[in-house]
């Protein structure tokens, strides 16, 4: 249980105890500045401690966002402070110096909090202060301030306020007026029955499974059901975000599911629907694949263009500019937040296209419409690296070339070979020699092989020296339309039966993998180990050893699918089990990422 505590007398009449408690606090007292440190010790070192004014005036939801958020080792608003365990020595410092600096009148013989939030803060602990908005948090200096600030907080709705913060501030279209106006309301529904989002996270990922073997029963019926069965996934999905903004809910198992179960729920949807076409006679695997290849690229673009600029120095461009110049005008908000064909509207197109048309129609205007968004996105990030004048940091190098899952074959020669400049040129040519192989000479072929082994070379020399160009995060997205593309072009080309759903597997397990490093990468832990990757090949030790595969296997009737599926299965099994055993330790990073926008 966490622990509360005034750090002086209580003020007669006050509600701050009351409010404290149903916050889930033990609320102790402290009567005079140097009983503080005493108290503070008394407290368990893994448990959270709040300090709070007893003067304090203030919204409960003002005391929420600052004393029960999990995500930050500190945390404070005026007059109330919360620590986390990590956190806890620094505090303990901090209320021993407050606590021997003589007591004045002015002071009331309490021990102020926002000096002990500034001592911390100096000690080194980062110290999140929330955006209050309309929420009073304050603590008035006489009683004339305390009746103007009780009459802020009767003028302000508490409630109103944590539903408006439950809905993400920057969200797309489609759900900011079709689903968040209810979904709200459906969080707050499940908060009070004692719901966590991480439950309502499952539901959603359960809805989505059915509603894809809905689609694979390749009925009209199954096909409207599923439809309707996608847009309530959907609902779902948004209910857990808003369910932990409302209750701060946030967690290491949480940011997890959210951050894995949204691709798992639309790859998994994209297989039922090619099941329920070959049950029509119709195989639309390749395309279902080429959609799935497509939407795991440009969330690349986007991770890969992020980690490389978020704390670059003088990070300025005319284009970005430009950008936020267009975002004034309001229209053209909207207009630009739904070309990219966010999750939102690509759920809605995707089951209102299922429900009313065919799979391959469905497929066709997915590839159409993340092809345009894919152009736009990359462009337009092109432009602004090109005409931005930033730094790049070490992190941000690093991190590039955690992404860019580079195995032994790549490493050794990074290793080996002198620093090359242009590194997208040299990604970028190897992708295109590997791609242009696949696509032109037989499956059989050793050429197409040597084509692999010039590309682990190029992969290699690309990595050689640290990314900090201006166009180096390319390299990452370079690598995962290589090892992507390959896999769909040789499963397709070989005409062997089942090639391409088991093809499908080998790049569903690859992708969870790689989304897998991204948000280790954005929860500040780091990639996954290096034993992993190299068991796991790297990204151009997988690539030939399917070419490899290809090449003898592809003219035998089902040897390569079974290759494609046993090695599918490998890749999912070692990825899976460490990737659990990391999100579920302590070690994980404590957040709830906001992921894509919906």
């Amino acid at each position: 249980m966490s622990t509360a505590i005034l750090t002086g007398p209580p003020v007669p009449g006050s509600q701050l105890g009351p409010d404290l408690r149903a916050l889930g606090f033990d609320v102790r007292e402290v009567l005079l500045p140097d009983e503080l440190p005493r108290l503070v010790g008394q407290v368990p070192a893994g448990e959270r401690v709040a300090l709070v004014d007893p003067r304090f005036v203030g919204h409960l939801h003002a005391l929420r966002l600052a004393l029960t958020d999990p995500r930050f080792p500190a945390a404070c608003v005026p007059g109330a402070l919360a620590v986390q365990a990590e956190a806890r020595p620094a505090l303990a410092r901090a209320v021993a110096d407050a606590a021997a600096v003589p007591t004045t009148p002015v002071r009331i013989a309490s021990v102020l909090t926002d000096d002990v939030a500034a001592a911390i803060e100096t000690d080194g602990v980062a110290v999140h202060r929330p955006e209050l908005g309309s929420l009073v948090a304050t603590v008035p200096a006489d009683d004339e301030g305390a009746a103007d600030a009780a009459r802020a907080v009767a003028a302000v709705d508490d409630e109103a306020v944590r539903l408006r913060n439950a809905v993400k501030s920057r969200d797309g279209f489609f759900t900011t007026h079709f689903i968040s106006p209810y979904s709200r309301y459906v969080a707050r529904w499940c908060a009070r029955r004692g719901l966590t989002p991480n439950q309502v996270t499952t539901a959603s990922l359960i809805t989505a499974l059915i509603a894809a073997g809905c689609a694979a029963t390749g009925t009209r019926g199954g096909y409207v059901a599923a439809g309707v069965l996608l847009i309530l996934s959907f609902v779902l999905d948004c209910t857990d975000g808003q369910l932990a903004r409302y209750s701060l809910q946030y967690s290491t198992m949480g940011a997890w599911l959210d951050a894995t179960f949204d691709r798992a729920k639309e790859y998994a949807y994209y297989a039922g629907l090619a099941l329920g076409a070959a049950r029509g006679g119709d195989d639309v695997w390749a395309l279902a694949l080429g959609a799935m290849v497509l939407q795991t690229c440009r969330h690349v673009v986007d991770f890969s263009f992020n980690e490389a600029n978020h704390d670059a120095s003088a990070n300025t461009s005319p284009t970005a500019a430009l950008s936020d110049k267009l975002d004034s005008v309001g229209w053209t908000v909207w207009v630009r937040r739904m070309i990219v064909l966010p999750i939102g509207e690509r759920w809605a197109m995707i089951a209102i296209l299922t429900a009313a048309t065919t799979p391959r129609i469905v497929f066709y205007a997915l590839l159409i419409g993340c092809a345009f968004a894919a152009c736009y996105t990359t462009a337009g990030r092109v432009l602004r690296s090109l005409t931005r004048r930033a730094t790049r940091t070490d992190r941000a190098a690093r991190a590039l070339a955690e992404l860019a899952d580079s195995g032994p074959l790549a490493q050794l020669v990074a290793a080996k070979a002198p620093r090359i400049p242009a590194a997208p040129v040299v990604a970028g040519l190897g992708a295109a020699v590997l791609i242009a192989a696949a696509l032109t000479l037989p499956v059989g072929s050793g050429l197409v092989i040597g084509a692999a082994v010039l590309y682990a070379v190029l992969s290699g020399l690309a990595v050689s020296g640290p990314l900090k160009g201006a166009l180096d995060w390319l390299v990452p997205p370079l690598f995962r339309v290589a090892e992507y593309c390959t896999v769909l072009i040789l499963a397709a080309r070989s005409d062997v039966n089942g090639a391409l759903p088991a093809a499908f597997g080998l790049v569903s397990a690859v992708a969870y993998h790689h989304y897998d490093t991204v948000y280790r990468i954005k929860g500040g832990s780091g990639a996954p180990p290096q034993w992993l990757v190299r068991v796991i090949g790297g990204q151009e030790g997988r690539t030939l050893v399917v070419t490899v595969l290809a090449a003898v296997l592809a003219t035998r009737d089902t040897d390569f699918t079974l290759a494609l599926t046993a090695l599918a299965a490998v890749i999912a099994l070692v990825v899976l089990v460490e990737s659990i055993r990391f999100w579920v330790s302590s070690g994980a990073p404590a957040v709830h990422d906001e992921g894509e926008t919906a």
